[in-house]
């Protein structure tokens, strides 16, 4: 990115995020997930080269996440005790695509997922909740049994599946509100940061209006 303020953010993205009528595998292989889940690379229009490529779709169970990420020459390094430390992928929702507000209400979430971390010889994949610094009213955070997460890894890289259940994102209701407030972002030590929109400068973490809309069709 060259100027003061991201291309992406200026246009305001608004995505149609594929629906599953059956769930995508959730072995920790994106292999056989669908073309039509996959997220256009929008850090392009920015002028930054994609290192990872992601997929997201719903059903009425929830949300799905896919991750691939590759290029790396260098070991993971993941620490589910301080996650936004190391090689991570973060998910930001809104259930009420409230993009006129600059801080969190009880409708949105913070999820992040770990290639590695857990288990026993820590190459098992970790999957969490934390609060939303700032919001005007913090919900809860999600419950470990909430999220359904897996990962390969691979010499230059890794693969993450990832489910948010229905019951961990306050407010899901695709019939009434299928506008929803979605950013993704994958953070990686040695290859830098690539987000669905903005990046650290506008406080992605904790400003919704930052998000891109997704949009909940069939």
């Amino acid at each position: 990115m060259t100027g003061l303020i991201p291309n992406r953010f200026l246009i305001r993205p608004e995505i149609s995020l594929h629906h599953f009528s059956e769930p995508p595998p959730l072995a920790g292989s994106v292999d056989k997930w669908p073309e039509a889940a996959r997220l256009p690379a929008l850090c392009r229009l920015d002028g930054e080269a994609p290192f990872a490529g992601v997929w997201t779709g719903w059903n009425a169970d929830g949300l799905f996440i896919g991750v691939r990420v590759r290029g790396k020459s260098e070991p993971l390094s993941c620490e589910p005790d301080q996650f936004w430390r190391g090689d991570n992928v973060r998910v930001m929702t809104d259930m009420r695509d409230t993009r006129n507000v600059r801080r969190a209400t009880r409708f949105c979430r913070h999820f992040f997922f770990l290639p590695a971390g857990g288990g026993k010889a820590g190459r098992q994949a970790v999957g969490g909740g934390a609060k939303i610094h700032r919001a005007t009213e913090d919900g809860p955070v999600a419950k470990p049994e909430q999220l359904i997460v897996a990962s390969k890894l691979a010499r230059d890289g890794y693969d993450l599946t990832a489910q948010i259940t229905a019951g961990a994102l306050n407010g899901f209701d695709p019939a009434e509100h299928p506008r929803i407030g979605l950013l993704v972002m994958v953070e990686d030590l040695e290859l830098g940061q690539q987000s669905l929109t903005v990046g650290d400068e506008l406080n992605w973490h904790i400003d919704p209006s930052t998000w891109a809309t997704g949009v909940l069709v069939k």
